[in-house]
């Protein structure tokens, strides 16, 4: 009998909520374009506000802009492009792409920033789940991953612009959004119709904005009734049963505040492109270094930027839980990769 596989990628994309998936359902019966001022426009238009309310509640956001996007990329090159700000190599590429990274990270993960009104720093990493203490005044900051799985109000972050994206916290890919502070400005990167209060042109992915508002509520929800913290234990489990068994691997980041499910392990000359193939036959769904860029498997310019030399940045891998999980799965992807490490033992010696 196969046994069924187990996704401990959460970090990479969420599976889709129910709730998402119903209101997007809902919203396929919705025929208006939500510009229209007839009956049926006013319905679409009923739908991607509702959806910008239940984002605002869930940011902690109410009272800012919410700038709905094709996701957290294009949320970045809105608030990015062309104001020279400053970052760090520890960046998302979607961010790193739009700004100066000659702000020095820390063997711990955390940045300095001296200049917070023309920086941009992410509040989490998605591959060492690394929190950031953000600095009063601070440009734009990378939200996304900290959405949905910390306590978060962004109206008292500090901060001028957040960057967030409906599918890491279960609701649809290809629908994010950029949060404002009230009078801040910037000019629109797609021109055309003055859609989305003239910073983003084009009609409303009505559908996707319907289940990302969703899958915010829900999320809150479930950060609310303790679910995170439930992870987090999970998370603690599986790192004592790889660190008994694997006494020379890394854990990376965990010094300091990081993401409740995030594990970001190093084992020096085991690959981690190569514990990722082993453990996605074994039925197990993770992620090695960089692994949002487009599937490619590539050295951790994270850890790198951490101060680890070439071997451990291409050695790292990131298991990262969620919800769903369960003490099971964690326990036998404990005992699978530990076999699978005794394995490459073997071979090394």
């Amino acid at each position: 009998m196969t046994r069924a596989r187990s996704y401990l990628d959460w970090n990479a994309t969420a599976p889709l909520r129910a709730e998402a998936r119903a209101a997007m359902i809902a919203a396929m019966d919705v025929v208006g374009n939500p510009s229209s001022v007839h009956a049926e426009g006013r319905a679409a238009r009923a739908l991607i506000e509702r959806a910008r309310a239940q984002v605002a509640a869930a940011l902690g956001a109410d009272g800012a802009e919410i700038v709905f996007t094709s996701g957290a990329t294009e949320a970045a090159a809105l608030a990015l492009a062309g104001r020279g700000l400053q970052g760090s190599e520890i960046e998302h590429d979607a961010v790193r792409e739009w700004i100066d990274p000659v702000l020095e990270t820390g063997p711990d993960g955390r940045v300095q920033v001296p200049d917070p009104a023309r920086a941009a720093l992410q509040l989490a990493n998605s591959e060492t789940g690394v929190v950031q203490d953000l600095p009063e005044g601070l440009a734009v900051s990378d939200l996304t991953q900290a959405f949905g799985k910390l306590p978060l109000a962004f109206n008292w972050l500090g901060v001028q612009m957040g960057l967030v994206s409906a599918h890491k916290l279960g609701g649809p890919k290809g629908v994010g959004a950029l949060v404002m502070r009230r009078g801040v400005e910037l000019e629109a990167r797609i021109r055309g119709g003055g859609q989305e209060m003239g910073r983003r042109a084009g009609t409303e992915n009505v559908i996707g904005i319907a289940g990302f508002g969703a899958a915010a509520e829900a999320a809150a929800r479930d950060l609310a009734a303790g679910e995170w913290e439930r992870v987090e234990k999970l998370r603690n489990i599986l790192a004592e049963a790889l660190a008994a068994g694997a006494p020379e691997t890394i854990f990376v980041g965990n010094t300091g505040a990081r993401l409740p499910n995030t594990l970001c392990l190093a084992t020096p000359g085991w690959k981690g492109e190569t514990q990722v193939m082993a453990m996605d036959l074994a039925g197990f769904a993770v992620s090695a270094g960089a692994a949002c860029s487009s599937g490619k498997v590539r050295e951790s310019r994270v850890l790198r930027a951490m101060g680890h030399d070439a071997r451990i940045a291409a050695s790292a891998i990131r298991v990262s839980l969620g919800p769903a999980t369960t003490r099971e799965e964690v326990e036998r992807f404990a005992q699978t990769w530990l076999a699978q490490l005794t394995k490459h033992r073997a071979r090394a010696a």
